[in-house]
């Protein structure tokens, strides 16, 4: 991150001459694009207006020669009223005058007579028609003929009873030379202003990359510099910029937080190991030690002195203390290094065997034992094995609500290919969606569920070994761990 800020800073003076630039250019173009649409905007509506006042004053003037006229008003003396006015009327107003008659054929023209073709072309019939369909009784044709727009108004003329005589024409072709040379003049003007303005933003980009630039550098060593593992120096800098000022406070408290931080760090790191390990002891010898009382109360409510034989019992029950109490001591023997603990001692043991003298110790009736073959043989530590079947058949005890009326738990050893399975099942609460992901993590969990307390430490061990631990879970249906170790005899 700090290299990523030392290039954006060694970039900066670039960046603000081409941000200087774009400015410019797009607010160039963008006026520019303006003035243009603006200059055609008021040369459209010149035109526009120009036309419609003409075309206003000559109705007016035709009206005064239709009242002053000594032939009658109809449509086929048109041609006879007009026939000296209508050079008159294009004189006076400076545009050439067209009369046709309603059927579109032209009448009289403010052409020369010699320029007049007499078969001049009708006015098509669209205009016609929409002329006639309009509310004022007029249409202009607007069209391009060589790059120059050319407007034709069309409008009917009509007696002093508003009755139609004939077609009244006005060509009008726009002038945008007046127009072309202020819109050009101005563009130059524009390219002028902008290129000083160019000049000057390079300057002034020049001066701020330079007076930004030097103290950023100063802060971008600093911050490169800067490690939790170290002590941190501060940034003495006094900059002429309020910005930067702030951002070398700023740097200054963060290295006083972070010296705190990494003092704060330290001293949890270290409670956290010991509380962790603490934990995981703590836990690893209760194991053992439940077993033992269970071994205990077991003997003291089942021993008969008189039994024939009370000699192999004593020796039952010694052995399942011996066992538990050399786990205890492999607890303690390798509290300073809790990743191999307890250290291991690999034997060729029968699991079938070893499983079934691990459940002795529970007086639970509904504790159920399955074997499909009666030896399946695995190398593995004898006390880890049953450490771990003590723990997964005392969870599925906890799993199981005390007022549940049906209680079942099933311990299955079966061989599949080149594996010994061993299966814990039970019809406990279940394990929650949530909980889950965290079954096998190695600290302590809630107890509500019956699950989680030292499933990480089996998980390591059954690792060890080169096997897995995994489980199928249903809400109040029950739990199964399924426990899978490589076998290395038939």
């Amino acid at each position: 991150m700090i290299n990523n800020f030392k290039m954006s800073m060694l970039s900066l003076r670039t960046r603000i001459f081409l941000s200087m630039i774009v400015v410019i250019v797009v607010s160039s173009v963008l006026l520019a694009s303006i003035s243009i649409l603006q200059f055609k905007s008021e040369a459209r509506d010149y035109h526009q207006e120009r036309l419609e006042r003409k075309e206003t004053a000559i109705k007016e003037h035709i009206n005064y020669v239709l009242s002053t006229t000594t032939y009658p008003l109809t449509p086929k003396n048109l041609d006879l009223i007009f026939k000296d006015k209508i050079h008159e009327l294009s004189q006076i107003h400076n545009i050439e005058i067209n009369v046709y008659s309603l059927d579109g054929h032209l009448l009289k023209s403010s052409k020369e007579s010699f320029s007049i073709d007499k078969m001049a072309p009708p006015i098509p019939k669209y205009i016609l028609k929409l002329v006639r369909s309009s509310i004022d009784k007029r249409f202009v044709d607007i069209k391009t003929v060589d790059g120059v727009k050319n407007r034709s108004s069309y409008s009917q003329i009509k007696d002093d009873k508003f009755k139609p005589l004939g077609v009244l024409n006005l060509p009008y072709v726009e002038d945008d030379s007046f127009y072309e040379k202020e819109l050009h003049s101005f563009l130059i003007r524009l390219g002028q202003v902008y290129s000083f303005m160019l000049i000057v933003a390079f300057a002034l980009a020049y001066f701020l990359a330079t007076y930004i630039t030097k103290s950023l550098k100063t802060i971008a060593d600093k911050m490169s510099e800067t490690n939790i593992e170290q002590k941190n120096e501060k940034i003495v800098l006094d900059a002429n910029s309020r910005e930067i000022n702030l951002l070398i406070r700023s740097y200054n408290e963060m290295v006083d937080k972070l010296e705190k931080s990494a003092l704060k760090l330290a001293q949890s790191e270290r409670e956290e190991a010991w509380r962790e390990m603490a934990k995981q002891v703590a836990h690893e010898i209760k194991n053992p030690l439940t077993p033992m009382r269970l071994t205990v109360q077991s003997f003291q409510r089942k021993f008969d002195p008189t039994a024939p034989d009370v000699k192999q019992k004593l020796n039952e029950y010694s052995e399942t203390l011996i066992q538990q109490i050399d786990i205890m001591s492999a607890v303690a023997s390798a509290f300073s290094n809790f990743a191999s603990m307890p250290a291991q001692q690999n034997e060729t043991l029968n699991v079938v065997e070893v499983v079934e003298l691990a459940l002795d110790i529970f007086n639970e009736d509904y504790i159920v034992f399955e074997s499909q073959y009666p030896s399946i043989i695995s190398s593995m530590d004898r006390s880890q094995l049953i450490r771990v079947i003590t723990n997964l058949v005392k969870n599925a005890i906890q799993a199981i609500p005390e007022n549940k009326e049906e209680k079942a738990i099933k311990v299955v050893v079966k061989r599949e290919h080149n594996q010994v399975i061993i299966l814990v099942q039970d019809n406990g609460v279940g394990i929650a969606e949530q909980t889950v992901p965290k079954i096998f993590e190695p600290k302590f969990t809630t107890k509500t569920s019956g699950m989680g307390l030292g499933l990480g430490i089996i998980k390591n061990i059954i690792e060890n070994y080169n096997g897995t631990i995994t489980f199928d879970t249903q809400l109040a249906k029950g739990t199964t761990f399924k426990v899978t170790l490589p076998i290395i005899q038939s």
